[in-house]
């Protein structure tokens, strides 16, 4: 993945420290509150605690993500799981609603995987499918929480949308937007505390590819072909970068 952005002196030299400094804390003053979520998760979801997958970080790297496990391990009759909606329960959906289950994600921060404040990791499958000027933008460790996260980038905001509010964060890395929008994330779970959380019910296609296959911006064959090789990035741990024959130019497009 090109990297022709500008970094600033804060984002080069202090970022990354404060990220340190301020996960290490959390997770000292923390750890009662990890032992007894650690132990409710065992009693509501059995072992183990922890749900671990492979997201893409910064320029692209694959590595992998930690959070508490919001849904059971619940089967049908011949061994398959079920449905998401039929594992989740309400220990589930309090410590979603509540962001409980990304505190482990203090640990990604700690490693140097992730940032405090940065773009969402997304799924490998998703970023597989971003377009040349839109990957070119994620060269920022991602973050628990960033600009398009709190202008409805969970559940109401459009995948352009959110492409656009991390360009504009990903352009703009300064300690003080950090602060803000850390002040924001505050704010955005306090006020929705009564309304689900900032976890709603998603207005958009969960997936991208999803989307993308509804829209007719790709076909059946490079649908799947995204999805075969975004396994075969997780299993090697690679790193994602664009992959031009998974998108119609202007002229194949107008033609689907």
């Amino acid at each position: 993945m090109e990297n022709k952005r500008k970094f600033r002196p804060y984002e080069k030299c202090f970022k990354r420290l404060i990220d340190f400094l301020v996960s290490l804390i959390a997770i000292l003053v923390l750890s009662p509150i990890f032992l007894i979520i650690i132990i409710l998760e065992l009693i509501f979801h059995g072992w183990p605690p922890f749900f671990c997958q492979y997201r893409p970080g910064r320029n692209g790297k694959v590595f992998k993500l930690y959070k508490f496990r919001s849904m059971s391990n619940k089967k049908d009759k011949d061994g398959n799981l079920l449905p998401d909606k039929d594992r989740i329960t309400k220990f589930g959906k309090f410590i979603r609603k509540t962001g409980i289950d990304e505190l482990p994600q203090l640990f990604n921060i700690l490693k140097g995987d992730m940032s405090i404040i940065g773009p969402r990791p997304r799924l490998v499958k998703d970023m597989i499918f971003y377009d040349e000027d839109v990957i070119s933008t994620y060269t920022a460790r991602p973050g628990i929480t960033c600009l398009s996260q709190i202008n409805g980038g969970r559940s109401e905001a459009s995948w352009e949308d959110i492409f656009e509010k991390d360009k504009e964060y990903v352009n703009n890395i300064t300690f003080i937007n950090d602060i803000k929008i850390l002040f924001k994330t505050f704010f955005a779970i306090f006020k929705k505390e009564g309304q689900g959380g900032m976890q709603g019910e998603s207005k958009r296609d969960y997936y991208y590819p999803d989307y993308l296959l509804k829209t007719n911006k790709i076909n059946q064959e490079q649908y799947q072909k995204g999805i075969e090789t975004a396994n075969q990035i997780i299993n090697e741990v690679g790193t994602v970068s664009y992959q031009k024959d998974l998108h119609f130019n202007q002229g194949e497009q107008s033609e689907q």
